[in-house]
């Protein structure tokens, strides 16, 4: 198999922090419970979980601007190594992508940043005057992101074999399409560790995205940039 692409969940992942929604969840002083661990079994729909969570901050307040909520995320920060290990899979001509079921305002900015070729996530539905909706826009189920790695593969005529995808919770194994890869990374939740030892995958738990290179090249450790 030659690596053609690579495709990251985002949240706990290319960015340290394990949900872009329970950042907005925080800022609010909200928290979605019980609510997160039904989604997490499968439970309720992502559409459902969405509006069980946007309906838990404008409990708090009913007005809440687009502008306010992207406030939310300064400080955020990349993952360890995210950005180098990016730029090394890029200069061997590596497709790289992101497929998060997280929230746009975040995701997009970290496409911008770390320059990745490719991207999707959830989002948020705005009124004429940017003020948010009830509802969320789901672009990718959480237990179901299979669908936008095989977009992926047919728009970039790639063969399944050819691909790798890269997630921190046992949701994600939904991105491992039949004959692809898939590594664990950064598992926090015990259903995640215990998703990835009954997958049989790759688990890499140290938080240094460059860790992940000898998953993706075996045998190789990630090459020296700029003298580092």
């Amino acid at each position: 198999m030659t690596l053609k692409a690579v495709c990251f969940d985002c949240d706990g992942v290319l960015i340290d922090t394990i949900s872009s929604w329970r950042i907005i969840h925080e800022y609010f002083g909200t928290n979605s419970g019980e609510m997160l661990d039904r989604f997490l079994r499968g439970e309720v729909s992502d559409a459902e979980f969405m509006a069980d969570d946007i309906g838990l901050w404008k409990s708090v307040k009913p007005r809440i601007h687009r502008d306010e909520l992207l406030r939310c995320y300064q400080g955020v920060k990349l993952m360890p190594g995210a950005r180098e290990l990016i730029e090394a899979l890029q200069s061997r001509g590596i497709l790289v992508a992101i497929v998060s079921a997280g929230v746009d305002l975040l995701i997009g900015s970290i496409a911008k940043l770390l320059k990745v070729d490719d991207w999707v996530s959830n989002g948020f539905r705005y009124d004429d005057d940017g003020f948010l909706l009830d509802d969320g826009e789901v672009r990718v189920p959480a237990h179901h992101k299979d669908a936008m790695v095989e977009k992926l593969v047919r728009i970039h005529n790639l063969d399944p074999s050819e691909i790798v995808s890269i997630g921190d919770n046992h949701t994600d194994l939904s991105m491992r399409i039949p004959g692809s890869g898939f590594i664990g990374f950064n598992g926090q939740k015990q259903i995640a560790i215990d998703g990835f030892v009954e997958a049989g995958v790759p688990h890499v738990q140290e938080k240094d995205c460059r860790l992940l290179w000898p998953h993706l090249f075996e045998g190789e450790s990630f090459p020296a940039v700029g003298g580092e």
